[in-house]
């Protein structure tokens, strides 16, 4: 069983950066595609970016394309969200998921259903 560990995650100004980080463990996070999920305050949970195990295919959303990127490095077994020109509705606990397959997490309407997610991290951009 796989296990999600999130961090990086603060207050930052409209217009600043963040980086959040997911430390994966257990057999066999190294070929699971990872992604992440954004849930903002009282709404749903929503995909933010999704990437193939071994890194060489990545989706991120339409509402953040060209501000983040989404990377991993195996031998760290991390995923990592880098997070610029931040906006005031990027705020929310964004959680990092896992599942066996890149379509299975870059297709997900919600992280219910995939193979494991951590405990979130939260992120609140202020104006």
């Amino acid at each position: 069983q796989v296990q999600l560990v999130e961090s990086g995650g603060g207050p930052v100004q409209a217009g600043g950066s963040l980086r959040l980080s997911c430390a994966a463990s257990g057999s066999p996070s190294r070929t699971y595609a990872m992604g992440w999920f954004r849930q903002a305050p009282g709404k749903e949970d929503r995909f933010v970016a999704a990437i193939r195990w071994n890194g060489e295919r990545t989706h991120v959303a339409d509402t953040v394309k060209g501000r983040f990127t989404i990377s991993r490095y195996n031998a760290k077994n991390t995923v990592y969200l880098q997070m610029n020109s931040l906006k005031p509705e990027d705020t929310g606990v964004y959680f990092c998921v896992a599942g066996r397959n890149y379509s299975m997490v870059a297709e997900a309407t919600t992280w219910d259903g995939l193979d494991a997610w951590g405990q979130g991290t939260l992120v609140t951009v202020y104006s």
